[in-house]
């Protein structure tokens, strides 16, 4: 049976308070303890939610020492590259999109000295202090035509999100 209470607003609710008995309170009571647990939940899953920019310093914090059940992906580039430019575009998105998930983004120097140009962008996925998955080079990356629909697929390859897409999405042909 679905008692009144539960068709209630708030202010029907507070004019109502006195009419409840103890169960009613109890229900109440109960009822709010598990949507604040809910809440709560949700607010520990959707800690992210942005594309953040760390220096090398920062790299060992954020990155090798993260939470053992999140996920970190980093994107290693140069701002002078247009195919890092895009890549940093898409996992804005994705960021977004996948809030449960740390994306991340340092200028390559800051990490590596010397790093070869060729080898960007580079997206390393970490869980758990080891590296998941690492896409290195303009190839792996999906190429300079990239849409944020394969970035995504390549990332729920390595268990790192789990994409709604139902098939890998395909190339366009030129």
């Amino acid at each position: 049976l679905v008692k009144p209470y539960e068709r209630m607003n708030l202010e029907e609710l507070k004019e109502a308070e006195d009419d409840f008995d103890e169960a009613d309170r109890k229900a109440i009571e109960l009822y709010r303890q598990q949507r604040l647990q809910e809440w709560k939940c949700l607010q520990r899953m959707q800690k992210y939610g942005e594309l953040r920019e760390i220096c090398g310093a920062q790299y060992v914090k954020e990155v090798t020492n993260a939470p053992e059940d999140v996920w970190v992906i980093i994107h290693l580039y140069r701002s002078n590259i247009p195919m890092c430019l895009l890549v940093n575009e898409h996992l804005s998105l994705l960021a977004r999109k996948f809030p449960e998930v740390k994306f991340l983004k340092a200028i390559v120097n800051s990490c590596i000295q010397n790093y070869c140009d060729r080898c960007l962008p580079t997206i390393l996925v970490y869980k758990t202090r080891e590296i998941k998955g690492r896409f290195i080079g303009v190839a792996e990356c999906g190429g300079i035509d990239l849409k944020v629909e394969e970035l995504e697929w390549k990332l729920a390859e390595v268990g790192a999100i789990e994409t709604v897409l139902e098939k890998k999405p395909k190339k366009d042909i030129e």
